[in-house]
C-alpha cells in the first residue's frame, strides 16, 4: 500500500516544491533497494550504479568500520566467516529490516557517498524499498538511518510495488498483476491493480532460509559444518525445487563436527532438493494464501496474466514449475530478477514530482 503525505499547510507546498526542485539540480536523487543480502542503488536517469553485499566489517565490540570506513560491501563480504577474533563481519539487516541501527547507518552513508560523490552541495532525495509487512518502528529506523547517512528527504516504497514496476507489469491498469519477490530475508507476494496493492503477504522465509536448510542438512547427514557462503554456493550450483535435468554432484569442504578437523565430502543435487523442501513449501503456501484472498474479478484476470517472479531467490531452478503446479497459473521469471526492485525505484524517481504525494515520507512519522 502507498501512504499519503500529510502536510499541515497546503499553502506551504508551493515554495517547498520550488525549493525542492532547486536543490534537486545540485544533488543526485537515488533509489535504494535495501536488501538483507545485497543493496542496489539506482540513480535518476542513469539506472543501477551500485550493487554490493549488505555487509560491514567492524572492530569487534565497537561500531568502528575498518579501513577508514571503507570495509563495506564486497570488501566486507570476503571476510564473512573468515575473520580473526578482533574483527566482526556483520550483516546489519535481518529478514528485510534493520537489526543493527548504527551499522546500517554507516553502510548507507558509505553507499550514498560512493554514488553521490562529495562535490554535491545538497544531500540526495532517496526512495527506499521496504517489505510490505514492516512495522512503524521499523519504518522509523529506515528514515533515521537514511537521514543520518546524508539523505535530504526520504521516501518509502513497498517492495512489491517497486518489483512490479521494475519487472514491467501493468500495475496501474484496471487488471490484476501478481508479483512474487523472493529476496534474502523476505518473500513478498502481492496482487496489484490500479497502482496499488489489492492483497499481499510478506513472509520472513527467503534465500537465507534456503542457505540455512542446506547448512542444517550437512550437519545432520554428514556431521559437517559449513559456512553461509559455501551454502549459498551449493544452492546456486546444484540447488533446485524440482527435477530439471540430469542429477549432478558437488564436492563440499568444511569442518568435521566430531573430530574438529577439515574434511570434504560429495553431495548430490537430489539431496539438496530434498533439504530445500521446507522453505520452498513455505513460499508456495504464502502464494496460495494470497490467491485465496483475492477478489473473484482479480482472480479471473490472473488466469490469463499469471505470476511474475522477481528477486534472487526466484532463480532457484524448477521453482516456477513448482508454483505453476501448485496454483494452476503460469509462473515466469522477470527480466534480470535480481535488479527488479532497484529498477522500480529508479522509474519511480523519474516520476517523483507527480507521484511523491502517494509515498510515505520522513515528514509523516
Amino acid at each position: 500500500m502507498l501512504y499519503p503525505c500529510r502536510f499541515s499547510h497546503s499553502s506551504q507546498q508551493g515554495p517547498r516544491v520550488f525549493l525542492d526542485r532547486l536543490m534537486g539540480m545540485f544533488s543526485v536523487d537515488m533509489g535504494i533497494d535495501l536488501g538483507t543480502c545485497n543493496t542496489l542503488v539506482a540513480v535518476r536517469g542513469q539506472g543501477i550504479v551500485l550493487n554490493e553485499p549488505s555487509v560491514v566489517a567492524v572492530r569487534k565490540g565497537t561500531n568502528q568500520v575498518l579501513k577508514n570506513g571503507q570495509a563495506v560491501g564486497w570488501v566486507a563480504k570476503e571476510m564473512l566467516g573468515k575473520t580473526p577474533g578482533s574483527i566482526s563481519a556483520i550483516r546489519p539487516l535481518k529478514d528485510g529490516v534493520i537489526s543493527d541501527f548504527e551499522i546500517t547507518e554507516a553502510m548507507l552513508g558509505y553507499f550514498i557517498r560512493k554514488v553521490a560523490g562529495r562535490g554535491k552541495i545538497f544531500g540526495p532525495r532517496v526512495v527506499v524499498s521496504v517489505p510490505s509487512g514492516i512495522t512503524a518502528v521499523e519504518k522509523r529506523a529506515v528514515f533515521d538511518s537514511a537521514e543520518r547517512a546524508g539523505a535530504r528527504r526520504t521516501y518509502l516504497i513497498e517492495e512489491p510495488i517497486a518489483a512490479a514496476i521494475g519487472s514491467g507489469l501493468p500495475f496501474s491498469e484496471p487488471t490484476a498483476s501478481m508479483i512474487v519477490d523472493i529476496g534474502g530475508g523476505t518473500t513478498e507476494v502481492a496482487i496489484l491493480s490500479l497502482a496499488d496493492i489489492a492483497t499481499c503477504e510478506s513472509v520472513r522465509v527467503a534465500g537465507d532460509d534456503m542457505d540455512e536448510s542446506i547448512i542444517n542438512h550437512m550437519k545432520r547427514t554428514y556431521n559437517l559444518m559449513i559456512g553461509e557462503q559455501t551454502a549459498e554456493r551449493i544452492k546456486i550450483e546444484i540447488g533446485s525445487a524440482a527435477p530439471t535435468g540430469p542429477e549432478t554432484e558437488m564436492e563440499v569442504r568444511g569442518r568435521d563436527m566430531i573430530s574438529g578437523l577439515p574434511r570434504k565430502t560429495t553431495i548430490s543435487s537430489s539431496e539438496i532438493r530434498e533439504a530445500l523442501q521446507e522453505p520452498v513449501g513455505a513460499i508456495v503456501d504464502a502464494i496460495t494464501r494470497t490467491l485465496e484472498r483475492a477478489e473473484p474479478e482479480l482472480a479471473a484476470d490472473l488466469v490469463n496474466n499469471g505470476i511474475m517472479m522477481a528477486g534472487g531467490g526466484s532463480l532457484l531452478r524448477g521453482l516456477t514449475d513448482v508454483i505453476t503446479k501448485a496454483t494452476g497459473l503460469g509462473a515466469k521469471l522477470a527480466d534480470d530478477p535480481l535488479t527488479c526492485v532497484a529498477r522500480g525505484t529508479a522509474i519511480y524517481l523519474d516520476h517523483i514530482e507527480e507521484w511523491k504525494l502517494t509515498l510515505e515520507n520522513d515528514m509523516d512519522i
